[in-house]
């Protein structure tokens, strides 16, 4: 298992596409599965276009539409964030073949940030079939 850090936003999507698929390029693995486990509970994890920049700001706004303010009684004051990361998930799994990811063309891995500034952990575990 491979892991990396990043330093977040506030709030925001990270792409890191280019990080995962390196961590799959060393692996070696011709053939299998790539998991990408995040070990946050106001952080989260997901597919989606990576082509427009758009696509992602438009899903943070639908997130905060989604979460309102409510009475939270969380003393930290972070309790969105926290739902924020049940909605999203916490993990991914992408196929693997000749070494590289089965990723649609308009696809992308974000890691999805709710309460930061933070320095956070990715966790990416190939395993061979």
């Amino acid at each position: 298992m491979e892991q990396f850090y990043l330093d977040t936003p506030k709030e925001g999507f990270i792409d890191i596409t280019a990080k995962v698929k390196e961590v799959v390029k060393c692996s070696q693995i011709r053939q299998g599965i790539c998991q990408v486990f995040v070990s946050h509970t106001t952080a989260g994890v997901t597919i989606n276009e990576n082509a427009d920049p758009d696509v992602v700001t438009d899903m943070l706004a639908a997130f905060n539409d989604m979460v309102p303010k409510l009475p939270f009684r969380h003393m930290e004051g972070n309790s969105p964030a926290h739902v924020k990361s049940s909605l999203m998930g916490c993990s991914i799994t992408v196929p693997v073949l000749d070494n590289n990811l089965l990723l649609g063309t308009w696809q992308g891995i974000y890691f999805c940030e709710f309460d930061g500034p933070r320095t956070r952990k990715v966790f990416v575990q190939i395993v061979g079939v």
